[in-house]
């Protein structure tokens, strides 16, 4: 399968371009520097330079055909929204984007600390997952991501049946990378939020 992968150079990208690769997939990933994509050379990774905030850059590298997975995260309001209008334009056959659980749809499962957290990015990854959403995507709603081994005992949920949200409770972007390619390969929360778990 013929995957794109959004902020590439990110922990959350980098696991997914390492795992696709590893499932065999051809990969075209993206980030702002694609020389900071610290994955060894292989016959089906193309890295590309491209930038949310130009959606000249991803409508070069995101077609019809394309599916995509994103990694993106950000520091700044406004990115996350920048990035998901800029991938629904560029029209793919698929979106696969990770948003954060706790918000949003899932928001109801928060507590008033994850808010106070995020401060002026909240909006930014509402209307971001809403957008995608509005476009057919599968938004994953990850809890608060660690590094580690991909979970053996990995499993993923829709948002009605996940457990409370949880701020000690984390999850590896192993684990994550893992479920979000699950999708790509065996879509079955299109249009939807989906929770990756640990176990």
């Amino acid at each position: 399968m013929n995957l794109t992968i959004l902020a590439a150079s990110g922990r959350t990208g980098l696991a997914l371009t390492r795992k696709a690769l590893q499932r065999g997939h051809i990969v075209t990933a993206i980030a702002r520097d694609p020389g900071r994509i610290d994955v060894p050379a292989a016959a089906g990774l193309h890295k590309v330079a491209g930038d949310v905030e130009d959606p000249a850059s991803l409508a070069a590298v995101i077609g019809p055909g394309s599916v995509v997975l994103s990694g993106l995260g950000t520091d700044r309001a406004g990115v996350l929204l920048a990035g998901a209008e800029a991938v629904v334009a560029a029209g793919p056959q698929r979106i696969i984007w990770l948003g954060a659980y706790g918000t949003g749809p899932s928001a109801s499962t928060a507590s008033e600390v994850l808010a106070k957290v995020l401060g002026d990015r909240l909006g930014d990854k509402v209307e971001a997952d809403g957008t995608i959403l509005a476009a057919g995507g599968t938004v994953f709603h990850a809890g608060m991501l660690a590094d580690g081994p991909e979970s053996p005992a990995r499993r993923t949920v829709a948002l009605e049946a996940a457990p409370p949200f949880d701020l000690t409770t984390t999850i590896s972007r192993d684990t994550v990378a893992a479920a979000m390619l699950d999708e790509a390969e065996t879509p079955r929360f299109t249009g939807a939020v989906a929770v990756p778990l640990a176990g």
